[in-house]
């Protein structure tokens, strides 16, 4: 079998496993009950700022922070979410098994990154659907940027993924990796600019951001969602979209790369011996 036939096998495999993952997701009450909340909790942080406007913009608070909290959402899937999911998969056996069917760990990695694109496209209508009910000028902004904001979108997650996977591979169990992710994301949340200008942190803050995908992604959704009235808040007051997607493909690249060297290197040391070993752990921490 050629290289070209193994990769695109690999991928046909992956988007299959993706897509039944996310069925499964869809038939469970509970999970996309879960979905729902989250999203709308997301549009609740900034509901109440709709009617205060940003000084000379003409835009609402809540309409320029949207953007940003579709990016902070791509962000959190890919992180949190998927470092959750592969350290639950690790300890049920799931990810061994994936190394032994035919693609092997990149199928498993491509088809998690459907399914969580899947998932964080679920998650995105739902909150852009809000947005268009509740704030004004989202309608505007999603008929002019929107196959912009779509392919920021893949790209953004796509460059989130392979870190969380990364982190994954550092935790022995779920709960401790959503305990260790969740300050230090909501602290980049905070100081990146999804929320507020990054232009109005202190200068050190704003060249530490520029080294996070979070900045750059939610730079890129704002550039396709608002107007350039915003650019005032920009940093160089320019959207940099050729630099936005330099960065977040070079975090893709190197991500992937990078999380296949360490999940394959992981599942060598995981056998049936050290995953009765997980499981017993897991019963004594319930």
């Amino acid at each position: 079998m050629s290289a070209d036939t193994r990769t695109a096998q690999t991928l046909r495999l992956g988007a299959e496993r993706g897509w039944r993952e996310f069925r499964g997701l869809l038939a469970s009450g509970n999970e996309l009950f879960s979905a729902v909340v989250m999203s709308l909790a997301f549009v609740l942080v900034v509901f109440f700022q709709r009617n205060e406007t940003l000084e000379d913009t003409g835009i609402s608070t809540a309409t320029a922070a949207l953007p940003g909290i579709v990016a902070m959402m791509l962000v959190y899937n890919g992180l949190v979410g998927t470092a959750t999911y592969l350290t639950t998969e690790r300890e049920d056996g799931t990810l061994l098994r994936a190394k032994a069917l035919p693609g092997g760990i990149a199928s498993y990695l491509w088809g998690k990154t459907v399914f969580m694109l899947l998932n964080t496209l679920l998650s995105v209508v739902l909150v852009l659907v809000a947005g268009l009910l509740l704030f004004d000028g989202v309608a505007d902004g999603l008929a002019d940027g929107g196959p912009q904001m779509l392919g920021m979108m893949v790209l953004g997650l796509a460059a989130c993924l392979p870190i969380g996977a990364i982190l994954g591979t550092c935790f022995d169990n779920p709960r401790t990796a959503i305990g260790s992710l969740m300050i230090p994301f909501m602290g980049l949340t905070v100081i990146s600019g999804v929320l507020m200008p990054v232009s109005w942190m202190p200068d050190w803050v704003q060249t530490l951001v520029q080294f996070t995908p979070l900045y750059w992604l939610g730079l890129g959704m704002r550039a396709a969602m608002l107007p350039d009235t915003m650019l005032a808040l920009e940093i160089g007051g320019s959207w940099r979209v050729p630099e936005t997607l330099g960065v977040l493909a070079l975090w893709a690249v190197a991500g992937f790369a990078l999380a296949l060297v360490l999940l394959r290197r992981m599942t060598r040391t995981v056998n049936g011996a050290t995953l009765e070993e997980s499981r017993l752990k897991a019963m004594q921490r319930v």
